[in-house]
């Protein structure tokens, strides 16, 4: 092809270790935020377990493209509304004045010592989506403030950070659930709220995807918006009639996330990142190849909405085992706390480049491990 597909990795390193037997053993959800002023600031779970009471977020700093990391802080409270509770992810977004923390924030005292999913039904524990403020540039940060979903989303899911719009507008990309004991057959959709008063009111609704028939689910779905104001969404597909995962699935919204085109499959498989779009406009997708090649991988595409070719590929990290298949709806959820690899979370870099941080260890401890590409 005419452009040049390449990439290389340029540098690699460890941003945060688990600590085997504490309340910091097991880190995930990564996720990193590049500044105007060219800081990068990360945020990761950790916790005793994959799926623990104790979990909360902490954040790393650094002021040389992720090269060094400062020491953690956590700055979030885990109790909401006077509810005790654990803090299972936070994203970063820069505004005008401000950063902006979104978060998913899970009830624990509803169901004590619960699983975050119930096996039988497929419902999840009480959940709700916080927000928060910093202006000293993340150190210190409000009191959560909740956001008020639609009913009929269940427990929320959060997958996306904030995401800025033109105009002022800010959306959140909400993934539906279902309450813990409901048995009914589960109908997952995404959708999104749309804000027009900086974050205070979340009253416009738009559909982003969904399966009536309740056979498709598109979990943890990756929103990005491009300078011009296009926005992409990559999703995780499961067929639960079938009991496999599907390719990835991209959709495109041309009117700030009003209207989505039909979803396209990207012909890779199966949990995508956060879609990092360089200056350039060229775009870099990490995924997850659980079941074939069992890697965490990235490919370049010349646009967000163009294709990624294999040659593009850069391996980033390889497991040295895997599970042989994906099981029911069930089995999957529950299998989502055994696995020891997986959540890579792309970000554009200043310098042009692309920042990859993703978990990967054992049973025991799970690290926060990052890689910066470049593109040639």
């Amino acid at each position: 092809m005419w452009w040049n597909s390449r990439m290389r990795i340029a540098a690699a390193g460890i941003l945060n270790r688990g600590e085997e037997g504490t309340e910091r053993a097991i880190a995930t959800f990564p996720a990193v935020t590049a500044l105007l002023n060219r800081r990068l600031i990360a945020s990761y779970r950790i916790g005793s377990t994959k799926d623990s009471a104790d979990e909360t977020v902490e954040l790393r700093f650094s002021q040389d493209l992720g090269e060094t990391w400062t020491e953690p802080i956590r700055p979030f409270s885990t109790t909401v509304e006077g509810v005790s509770g654990s803090l299972r992810m936070v994203y970063i977004t820069e505004l005008d004045d401000r950063l902006a923390a979104a978060g998913l924030w899970v009830d624990r005292s509803s169901y004590p010592g619960k699983p975050l999913f119930n096996p039988a039904t497929q419902g999840g524990l009480p959940m709700m989506v916080v927000l928060a403020d910093s202006v000293d540039g993340g150190q210190t940060w409000t009191a959560w403030r909740t956001v008020r979903v639609p009913p009929d989303l269940g427990p929320p899911s959060l997958t996306s950070p904030l995401l800025k719009l033109p105009g002022g507008r800010l959306a959140l990309s909400i993934e539906s659930n279902k309450n813990y004991d409901d048995a009914r057959p589960w109908v997952q959709f995404v959708t999104w709220l749309i804000s027009s008063d900086g974050g205070t009111i979340w009253d416009e609704r738009k559909r982003v995807c969904g399966d009536p028939s309740g056979r498709y689910f598109h979990w943890d779905q990756r929103a990005a918006v491009a300078p011009n104001g296009r926005a992409y969404a990559f999703t995780w597909m499961y067929d639960s009639v079938a009991e496999r995962y599907l390719d990835i699935v991209r959709f495109v919204s041309c009117d700030s996330g009003s209207t989505w085109t039909t979803g396209e499959s990207l012909g890779i498989r199966d949990q995508p990142s956060h879609p990092a779009i360089l200056p350039d406009g060229r775009t870099v997708l990490a995924r997850v190849d659980r079941f074939v090649t069992r890697s965490i991988r990235a490919r370049l595409a010349e646009s967000p909405e163009g294709s990624f070719p294999a040659e593009s590929e850069v391996v980033l990290y390889e497991a040295p085992g895997g599970r042989a298949g994906a099981g029911s709806t069930g089995e999957t959820l529950a299998d989502m706390g055994l696995w020891t690899y997986g959540l890579p979370y792309a970000e554009a870099l200043p310098s042009g480049e692309a920042l990859i941080v993703w978990y990967s260890g054992d049973s025991q401890t799970m690290d926060i491990l990052w890689a910066r590409l470049r593109a040639l």
